[in-house]
């Protein structure tokens, strides 16, 4: 019992939790707590292999079994979203909360120098996908009564700021579409929709984006994890809000 209070652990137990970006920092790190609360998380990334370890781990430190969802979010198109939501529905029946932590960095660069192979993946990992998922899954989500759906936002997403190009663009508009999914679903369904920016945290991707940071001076991703489980639990009213861990 870690990271979590009993609290959490009770309010997140037996809930199915789709984690997208799950094989590192963060998701790597959340996925851990939810399967120690008690939680079946499907852990959504493009890295089979290290999934593969994250499950050994998880399993070898007696927690719930999760389930590995090998998915490259640069090729996932409303097909085989749909697909995906399907195979949900036929193993589970249901799912209890969505967390969009995938991401891309790109090259912060000039916006009239920016290459255009990495404005393509940033866009479509940090931007599209989450679209994609979020409709494809929205009929599993508003089957519960208190379900959550969560994007994971950056403070330059928030504050735009130069030389972020795609990756700040991209949380723009994520920002913007976890307003349209609140403001839609909030007298239509149970589901509450917020975004989360973690901050700072000692993450591979943090040290791309900051190369000269102390890294020791960061907070660890085991330190956001408490928030996280008490969100992705329903333990808050939040609806619609830009929040930080």
């Amino acid at each position: 019992m870690s990271q979590q209070t009993s609290q959490d652990m009770h309010t997140v137990k037996n809930k199915t939790i789709l984690i997208t970006g799950a094989a590192s920092g963060i998701g790597r790190s959340v996925s851990v707590g939810l399967a120690e609360a008690g939680a079946t998380v499907l852990m959504l990334d493009k890295k089979s292999r290290h999934l593969e370890t994250l499950s050994d781990e998880i399993l070898d430190r007696g927690f719930t079994s999760p389930v590995i969802l090998p998915v490259d979010l640069m090729t996932i198109t409303p097909e085989t979203a749909t697909t995906l939501a399907q195979a949900v529905y036929d193993d589970f029946g249901k799912l209890d909360a969505l967390l969009h932590n995938a991401a891309e960095l790109g090259s912060p660069s000039p916006m009239d120098q920016y290459d255009m192979d990495y404005w393509q993946a940033v866009m479509q990992t940090n931007l599209h996908a989450p679209y994609l998922l979020t409709r494809a899954l929205l009929p599993l989500l508003r089957q519960e009564t208190d379900t959550q759906l969560l994007f994971t936002s950056a403070d330059v997403g928030r504050a735009p700021q130069a030389y972020w190009g795609a990756y700040s663009i991209a949380y723009a508009g994520i920002e913007a579409q976890m307003k349209i999914w609140a403001e839609e679903l909030e007298n239509t369904s149970h589901i509450k929709v917020n975004s989360i920016d973690p901050g700072p945290v000692r993450t591979q991707l943090r040290r791309r984006s900051h190369p000269g940071e102390d890294q020791a001076s960061l907070p660890t991703p085991q330190s956001v994890v408490p928030t996280y489980l008490s969100i992705l639990a329903g333990g808050h009213r939040h609806h619609g809000q830009q929040l930080k861990a």
